[in-house]
């Protein structure tokens, strides 16, 4: 990879992270300093992923950002899945509808996924609600 192709590949994974989280998150920072080619590789992978149906995605960004935060309580990623719910309710998520799939991730992983991660998760999103009333 050339220079200028890990250039703009970084540049792209940095906006797509600020146009969709706000910010790049620290542990991607901390990829971005000593890996920056796998930064880049896994931020156009994320670019393309998260694209909004007006730039060619099939599903909305609430949606995807919704399945990331459950997928992240299926592999006991709290952290994560703290991040995806917090930008899904940006997105216009509403708490029963992270209820629900916090339950259908109780029925496919059993009720470890709640104590693990899913409780933290509606935890943190009932308080971002809280906050926005």
């Amino acid at each position: 990879m050339t220079d200028e192709v890990l250039a703009a590949a970084v540049a792209r994974g940095i906006a797509n992270f600020e146009a969709t989280t706000g910010k790049v998150p620290d542990t991607f920072r901390l990829l971005l300093a000593h890996a920056p080619g796998a930064f880049a590789g896994y931020g156009l992978l994320r670019e393309a992923a998260m694209r909004s149906p007006d730039a060619g995605g099939a599903l909305d960004l609430k949606t995807k950002e919704l399945i990331l935060a459950l997928l992240d309580v299926q592999v006991g990623a709290p952290e994560g899945a703290k991040v995806h719910a917090a930008n899904a309710l940006r997105q216009g998520l509403t708490l029963p509808e992270l209820a629900e799939g916090l339950v259908q991730c109780i029925l496919v992983g059993g009720i470890t996924t709640w104590n693990r991660a899913g409780r933290q998760v509606m935890e943190h999103a009932a308080a971002i609600a809280a906050d926005q009333t």
